[in-house]
Formats: structure tokens, sequence, C-alpha cells
């Protein structure tokens, strides 16, 4: 080992060695920086969720249609004389048919036409009013969410005033318990059955028969969206030039995970919009704390530092070992940081308003990339916050130190 690396290596040594005696101006350090990785990973992760939640729900074999030439569900409308020429439709049209029976007469289409309303529901635990999505659709419509599957009671009947609510509805809401009645609008429903999506945006969703759903809220022959099953990797294109035929307004067909996937790119990224600033201004204040708890720690170790440039040891090793340890700092800042972030928020429930002006829940996630992302953030502080307490080591006047000592 060279003689340079073995100075630092002792310096070093000296530096941490002497932390005890700076214990409380060090901590201050080391909280600072893990407040910040604490709250930009607090964002990151709500973020994170919110994508997951999303994307969670959406397949690339499923197409959605909608009308108006918008691309997304508020706001469109697919007439009637649309959804009678798609059903009818023969040739390639993109879209696939069911060749046994069941949802759909043999060689017909697996379609769901659908109508999402906002509905007014208190809930319990604290009395606020929550705008939640009560989404009308075909029978056909739960076969077309390929996560989608009941926990709990059956699916509605046709034609029925009866509910399928999401998981994460069942569980923050009272009175949407398997056989309950719940008045949404100006009439009752039963509550017949409780569904999972692995925690995509479905969950915060009821779902029940579209016609119910229609004469309910007096939206009689209103259609929002079309649902079908893609007919292969090629069948959207094909679709998209099948609706181009169509006259009168246009028609958008985009793939489920495509739609979801948009609508939580937009509000992700204003979270990292807000997040992202507020994390860098308080890195600003905080690597001003990491210089000025650095700078007090080379005052502290003056004639330390002196004493060692007197023996023989070089520039090097003094700024090395200085550096070293406000970066030492700063990592156990940021382990903390990530490790109080994941306490407190992995797994939090959320929410926010979704695309329909309804109220969608997630939860925060604390993945490894928000971890690293909000690290990374803390370590910076310490590098910068070191380098020049680290170059002042460099220029102590050596004689003033001794006569200090003396």
């Amino acid at each position: 080992m060279s003689s340079a690396l073995k100075q630092i290596f002792l310096m070093i040594r000296v530096n941490l060695g002497s932390l005890p005696r700076r214990l409380w101006i060090s901590l201050s350090m080391v909280l600072s920086v893990a407040l910040v990785v604490a709250v930009l990973a607090g964002f990151l992760a709500m973020a994170r969720g919110f994508e997951a939640a999303l994307q969670g729900a959406g397949s690339p074999g499923i197409a959605v249609i909608l009308g108006g030439g918008t691309n997304q569900e508020t706001g469109s409308d697919v007439p009637a004389e649309t959804i009678r020429s798609l059903t009818t439709a023969t040739g390639e049209t993109g879209m696939a048919r069911n060749a046994a029976g069941g949802l759909a007469p043999a060689g017909g289409l697996v379609l769901s036409r659908e109508i999402v309303v906002p509905v007014d529901v208190v809930r319990a635990s604290d009395g606020a009013e929550q705008t939640l999505s009560l989404r009308g659709m075909d029978p056909a419509g739960p076969a077309l969410r390929d996560r989608a599957a009941l926990s709990a009671g059956r699916l509605f009947s046709p034609g029925a005033r009866e509910l399928v609510v999401g998981g994460r509805i069942a569980d923050e809401f009272s009175g949407f318990a398997v056989g309950d009645k719940v008045r949404l609008g100006a009439v009752d429903w039963t509550v017949v059955g409780h569904f999972s999506s692995g925690g995509s945006v479905f969950e915060s969703e009821i779902w029940a028969d579209l016609e119910a759903v229609q004469s309910a809220f007096d939206r009689q022959g209103q259609v929002q969206s079309l649902r079908v099953r893609l007919d292969g990797a090629g069948g959207l294109p094909a679709l998209r030039e099948h609706l181009s035929a169509f006259p009168g307004a246009p028609l958008t067909a985009v793939s489920e995970a495509d739609l979801y996937a948009a609508q939580s790119e937009r509000t992700s990224s204003l979270i990292r919009l807000f997040g992202w600033p507020l994390a860098l201004l308080m890195a600003v204040g905080a690597t001003s704390g990491a210089l000025n708890t650095m700078m007090s720690s080379v005052s502290d170790r003056a004639i330390e530092i002196a004493t060692l440039r007197l023996l023989g040891f070089g520039r090097l090793p003094a700024f090395a070992a200085t550096w070293v340890e406000a970066v030492l700092l700063s990592i156990a800042g940021a382990a903390l940081g990530i490790l109080a972030s994941w306490l407190a928020f992995n797994g939090w429930q959320a929410s926010t308003m979704g695309a329909n002006n309804t109220k969608m829940a997630f939860q925060l996630d604390v993945t490894t990339d928000v971890a690293l992302t909000a690290g990374l953030l803390g370590l910076a502080i310490g590098i910068i916050g070191g380098a020049l307490p680290a170059l002042a080591a460099t220029r102590l006047p050596l004689t003033s130190a001794l006569r200090a000592r003396g």
C-alpha cells in the first residue's frame, strides 16, 4: 500500500474517532439529510403507487372505443348506430369473436357498452363526502377486465339494481358489505358482490348493469365507451382502420394499457413536479448545514490536522479524510431517511381525483428505484457540502495551530 493511501486511512480513522466529541452537530447533519431524503421518497412513492394502480389495470389485448374525438371516457359519446354497425360487421375488423357462446352468441363479439356516473357517498370514518365511480356495463364487462376476480358474492344480474363493489371501496366505506342496501342517486341498490383486481384502479369503482344505471340516472341510450377484445397483435391497427370508415364524429380506438398509462403519466408527472422542487429546496438548506457542520469539524480538529501535517502528512490525506467524513455522515442520513420513508409511507393508503373526476384510491410504494433516487440526493448533499470544508482542511495555518496548542 502506498504511503499516501496509508496516510488517508489513518486520517480517516482519526476523524471518525473524534466523532463522539462532535456528536450533536454531526447528528444534526445526519437528521437534515434524512429529512430531505424522506420527503423526496414520499413524493416519489406517491407517484409510483399511482402509476402502479393505473398501469396494473390496463391490458394490451383489450381495446377501448371512444366517440367524439376524445381520448378519455369523460366527454365521450358512442352513437347507437355505431354500436349496431360494429356488432353486425363482417370481415377483418381487428375484434375477436366468441367461438363457444356464453357471454356472446357463437361467432359474435364479446363487447361491453359502458358509462361512468359520479355518485356521492359519505365515508363513515370521518363523515366526509366522497365522489365515487359507478360504472354501468354489459354482462361481458367483468370478463373484459383480465385481472379482476370476485372475492365475495356474485356478479350483478342483467336489468337488476345490483352492485359489485371494488375491494378498496369495500374496505374504506361502511354500508357496502354483501347484502347491504345502498342509496345511489334517487334509488336503492343491493350489494351482491366484491371484486379484487390486484390493487389496480378498478378496485376504486362500483359496477352495475348498464341499463339499470341508465334508467336510475336518466341517461337512457347514452354510452361513453365500448370495450372489446382484440384479435391478436395486429388487432388494434385493423380496428382503427375499420373505425375510420364510419361517418359522423370520429371514433378513437386505444388499447386499455395505453389509456391508463396516459392517465398515469399526467398525474404522476404533476406529483413529481411538486415533489422535486420542494426536495431540492430542502437539499440546499441541508447542504448549507453540512458545510457548516464540516467547517466546525475542521475547526475542532485544527490542532490534530496541523500536527499530522508537520509530521509529513500531505494535503491530499487532509482533504480526503474530511470529505469522506462528510460523505459517510450523509450516507447515514440517507439510510435513515429511506428507512423512515419505508416505515411511514410504504403501503399507506392515499387517494386522488381520477380521470372521471371521481375518487381513485392507491397505495404509496417505496420501491428500490424510489429509495435509490432519494438516497442519491442525500449522497450528493454530503459530496457537495463536504468539498469546501475538505479544501479548508488543506489550508490550515500550521504555525498558528501549534501556537494555539501551546
